[in-house]
């Protein structure tokens, strides 16, 4: 996406521009005004510096800022179907990367998104990354289960550059930047999409397909629902047989079989 040059916005202005229609990733112009004021706020030059500095300067408690821990930055909590946020990418020469791995900010990781969202490059060069499209509906969700992943380009998130990732589609493996990089995030955030797999690829290498390797959010109710069955309870069997049948959640729906089985 490349929204027209506009003058900076203070984070203020952003959230008020985004909140005005809401983000709803199926609306062109819902999806227009996010990334015009997305665009804005990354134009602005200086306001997560200052934002950091009041609330070091402040003794803030560090967790009310990175709700996602500290790669993540929380600009705006879940509000009219959305989130923003921060997000630190650091190089491989940085002392962080060198203790933590690369494993630690899904480095090497060929991955979908269950949920859309717009990313901006703000500063640095911005990670480097390999891009895919599938057809999610036409998969099982089954590990080990072959995927046309259709490469469509190897480029870096740079300064300025305003993407897309569309949920159940675009599969990316991010790789470390030539230097420390941040970005930021316009998250959808909808309470039902926490029933939709999000999965971890093995991409092909030259000709032939790729695959699933694992479903990498797991959810709770599986285990609740192996408990409760485990435990004898006289629900559990018939309500497997329920989830099996048309659950969202192929992951759960596979467990649930198992259990009505």
């Amino acid at each position: 996406m490349k929204p027209p040059p506009r003058g900076p916005l203070s984070l203020r202005e952003c959230i008020q521009r985004i909140d005005a229609t809401g983000f709803d990733p199926a609306d062109e112009f819902s999806l227009a005004n996010a990334a015009d004021a997305l665009a804005g706020l990354a134009a602005n030059r200086s306001f997560l510096g200052d934002l950091l500095i009041e609330h070091l300067a402040s003794q803030g408690d560090a967790s009310e800022t990175t709700a996602y821990g500290p790669q993540a930055i929380m600009l705006a909590r879940p509000r009219n179907g959305y989130f923003l946020r921060a997000n630190i990418w650091p190089a491989r020469d940085d002392p962080v990367y060198r203790s933590s791995g690369p494993a630690s900010f899904v480095y090497g990781l060929p991955h979908d998104h269950n949920f859309d969202f717009l990313t901006v490059g703000y500063f640095g060069p911005g990670y480097v990354s390999d891009y895919w499209e599938y057809d999610f509906e036409s998969l099982e969700g089954l590990p080990g289960e072959p995927v046309d992943l259709r490469f469509v380009e190897t480029s870096p998130l740079s300064e300025g550059r305003v993407l897309h990732y569309r949920a159940h589609r675009d599969v990316h493996r991010q790789h470390p930047p030539e230097s420390l990089s941040v970005s930021l995030n316009i998250c959808a955030a909808n309470p039902a999409q926490g029933w939709f797999d999000q999965y971890c690829f093995e991409p092909p290498e030259g000709s032939g397909e790729g695959r699933i390797v694992r479903v990498l959010n797991p959810s709770a109710n599986e285990v609740m629902l192996r408990l409760a069955a485990a435990l004898g309870n006289r629900d559990a069997h018939d309500l497997a047989g329920d989830f099996a049948a048309d659950h969202p959640s192929a992951a759960l729906r596979r467990v649930a079989a198992e259990l009505a089985g």
